[in-house]
């Protein structure tokens, strides 16, 4: 065998990259810059530096440049909620969620445990029907009935939620129904003050001053592609969850109010093309009161669970893409930009991503894709931007929301880890004998930034593989020993 054989041809790309982040002077830096994203699909790469220095003696306190990175740049997450793009990013944004419902309902992160005294309830708000699908109705004992196609479907059956007469299901209703599910639930949530106040025999104005009503929510879709929201309704005192609600406001208080504004909430969608539609609510309504914790089956801790669950979730699990389907190119316009004349070369003039016939969805979900991007080429629809929405079947709003006084926020939370984050860098500073400053040290930080790209080397990509494994096997571990725990006690 020849010693000098050159074997660099059949190394794959990967691994020759993986050498050379291995010759790397610093390679233990470069790899732990990748452990530290705990296996984010796609990071965002930046270069810049920054800067933090003592105002009054101007000494360095914390100092920081891509340049002194082996790779020549810094690796961040992207932050993805959704699990179908990122695993890494959304188990951190359910966490997060977790903890934001979770102190509205008992407490913790800067909100008083007495919340837990507040009259609240968990809601669930449905769609209306356009058609008969095929379901699985359930008897009150919890057996299946038959579809009314004759079958008893499995839970997983792919034909769940498509539609029994396609050719007479209103898709035209279900589509625009998703575009306003947003502003429908703002309308609600607007009636349901007046139910109150109504219901109490006082004036809006008069009840600003007594208590207030605070809510956290996520949008969830149903097998037939529409949304549906889950919530935590409470109510407080005039200040939110800092202030005790008044004595004499109860869960059946709130529980009446929300079912009087179901029934009166409404929104009318005009169009000379399709016609006029009015979006309302659908008629499985669902109002149950969350007990203390350890008090009941519908705890704090198991609907700040549900809750946190469906906020990483997306469109893509009612069998729609997780992308757009807007080109690129032409802006989904299907022409050169400025040139309304020239057919974009991209997308052959359709203004599609890609053909709508290539997409590996079924006939219901095409379909749906297929109405979002006809009714966004109507001019009465043009601010509903349906063809920038289409792969989410038209629904264009946030998956969680909550108003401003129901607990902590997102951002709180972030900022509470990035201080964690710079109390461990200043520990380290001390024990490395540089000084450290006082907690009321006025800092000056001068930073500068700059977008590079997304994704990793191919090298990087290898040792992401390596810590998403390492995870998942200390969590697969972890799972097995709490369930070996359970079986011996």
């Amino acid at each position: 065998m020849p010693r000098n054989l050159d074997l660099r041809h059949v190394i794959s790309p990967a691994v020759r990259d993986l050498i050379e982040l291995a010759n790397l002077d610093n390679f233990d830096r470069a790899r732990d810059q990748i452990t530290r994203l705990r296996g984010c699909t796609r990071p965002v790469n930046l270069i810049g530096h920054t800067h933090t220095r003592n105002a009054a003696t101007d000494e360095t306190i914390r100092s920081y440049s891509t340049s002194d990175e082996p790779t020549g740049r810094l690796l961040t997450t992207c932050g993805n909620r959704r699990a179908s793009r990122c695993a890494a990013c959304s188990r951190t944004y359910a966490a997060d969620t977790y903890h934001l419902v979770r102190a509205g309902l008992c407490g913790g992160k800067d909100v008083a445990e007495t919340v837990r005294t507040h009259p609240r309830v968990f809601l669930t708000l449905t769609a209306p029907s356009f058609g008969p699908v095929h379901n699985r109705p359930a008897t009150k004992d919890g057996k299946p009935h038959a579809c009314r196609c004759g079958d008893h479907h499995p839970e997983d059956a792919p034909e769940l939620g498509t539609p029994l007469a396609p050719r007479t299901y209103d898709y035209t209703g279900a589509v625009l129904w998703n575009a306003h599910a947003g502003a429908l639930w703002a309308r609600f949530t607007l009636n349901l003050r007046r139910a109150l106040a109504a219901h109490f025999h006082i004036t809006q104005k008069d009840m600003k001053q007594l208590l207030r009503v605070s809510f956290a929510k996520v949008a969830e879709y149903q097998k037939r592609g529409l949304v549906h929201f889950h919530a935590v309704v409470r109510i407080d005192g005039p200040d939110g969850h800092t202030s005790a609600p008044p004595a004499w406001a109860s869960v059946d208080d709130l529980t009446y109010a929300i079912r009087a504004a179901v029934r009166r909430t409404a929104l009318t969608v005009t169009s000379d093309t399709v016609g006029d539609h009015e979006i309302r609510w659908g008629s499985m309504l669902d109002v149950q009161e969350i007990t203390a914790l350890g008090d009941g089956e519908l705890t704090d801790a198991a609907v700040a669970g549900y809750v946190a669950k469906y906020a990483t979730k997306s469109a893509e699990d009612c069998g729609t893409v997780d992308r757009s389907l807007i080109c690129v190119a032409c802006s989904g316009r299907g022409h050169v930009p400025g040139d309304v004349l020239a057919e974009c070369p991209e997308c052959e003039g359709t203004g599609h991503a890609e053909p709508f016939e290539d997409l590996r969805v079924q006939a219901h979900v095409r379909q749906m894709i297929r109405t979002s991007w006809t009714l966004g080429g109507l001019p009465e629809f043009v601010d509903l931007k349906l063809c920038k929405w289409a792969h989410m079947l038209g629904f264009r709003g946030h998956f969680s929301t909550k108003s401003r006084t129901y607990s902590t926020t997102l951002g709180a939370l972030r900022d509470v880890r990035r201080a964690w984050r710079l109390a461990q860098a200043d520990a380290a500073r001390a024990r490395a004998g540089h000084s450290v400053p006082a907690p009321d040290t006025v800092l000056i930080t001068e930073s500068s930034w700059a977008y590079l790209a997304s994704g990793y080397r191919p090298g990087e990509e290898l040792l992401a593989n390596q810590t998403r494994h390492n995870i998942n096997q200390a969590r697969d571990d972890k799972e097995r020993a709490k369930t070996e725990g359970e079986v011996w006690q």
